[in-house]
């Protein structure tokens, strides 16, 4: 008895696994009809034709099966979300200049004492004042090489920072800053940069993600509809998704404390007849 079996197993990522078993049995009695060893070369050298052609046509299905599950379509969809900041952090920065370290110290002291309670009757707590230490400045030193004379040998770039939840109140003392330049305290801007302006954040990205996430999800998959339906297709499951990044920008520059939160979310779908 000869006994052939051929088998053709097909993968392939993302389709179901395909596989065909081809058992042929062929059974020789050659004692009862006699036949010579020519004639039984050629039975065996048909069934193993006849076995290669048929597994030949099962792997040409799973090709076809394949190329049709191959078939994606790639789809962006946007959120967006404007909020209002929920931090605030404000910098209150000045400068003194003298010749004598003491009385520098004195005056540096008495602005700093100005512009606490300033902040106190306003609405601040201790907990949101900080107070850094004054930098000084030997002008004299730097200019050790030069015969230019200064006026003021010392100078104290000193800073206050208010960093609170509340920022429809801070917002309200930004506004009131002249009064402080009453009282003999003149706060200034970084004269280099944006750093000493106040800066607005928002901390509540993570409240409102899946919300955004679940937005952009189906405005990526409307819009792969909508490509499927002119290929005259069918949408199918997710094959790959990303959720992208998430961004908050400032809406424009003259309103800081309103935040644009923005995500791109890609979606690949597979599509089907």
């Amino acid at each position: 008895m000869l006994f052939i079996t051929l088998r053709c197993d097909y993968y392939s990522v993302n389709i179901a696994t395909f596989t065909s078993e081809i058992t042929i049995v062929v059974t020789f009695l050659n004692t009862q009809f006699h036949m010579n060893n020519r004639f039984k070369y050629i039975g065996e050298a048909l069934i193993l034709a006849i076995g290669l052609f048929l597994a030949g046509g099962a792997i040409s299905k799973g090709i076809v099966k394949f190329k049709e599950m191959d078939r994606t379509v790639t789809a962006k969809g946007l959120s967006e979300k404007e909020v209002k900041a929920d931090k605030v952090t404000w910098p209150l920065k000045f400068k003194e200049l003298g010749n004598d370290p003491a009385e520098l110290y004195e005056t540096i002291a008495k602005d700093t004492r100005t512009i606490v309670d300033f902040l106190k009757a306003n609405g601040i707590n201790d907990e949101e004042i900080t107070q850094a230490p004054p930098q000084m400045v030997d002008q004299q030193a730097n200019m050790s090489y030069s015969s230019e004379t200064v006026r003021y040998r010392y100078k104290a770039n000193c800073v206050v920072t208010v960093v609170s939840k509340n920022v429809d109140l801070v917002r309200k003392l930004v506004n009131k800053q002249a009064d402080l330049m009453r009282q003999g305290v003149t706060i200034i801007g970084n004269e280099y940069d944006d750093d000493g302006n106040v800066s607005y954040e928002f901390t509540g990205l993570n409240e409102i993600k899946p919300e955004m996430i679940a937005e952009a999800t189906k405005n990526a998959r409307k819009t792969a509809e909508r490509f499927a339906e002119d290929s005259n297709s069918k949408l199918g499951k997710i094959r790959t998704a990303d959720q992208g990044q998430f961004s908050i920008e400032s809406r424009d520059q003259n309103t800081p404390w309103l935040k644009n939160v923005r995500v791109v979310t890609t979606v690949v779908y597979y599509l089907k007849d």
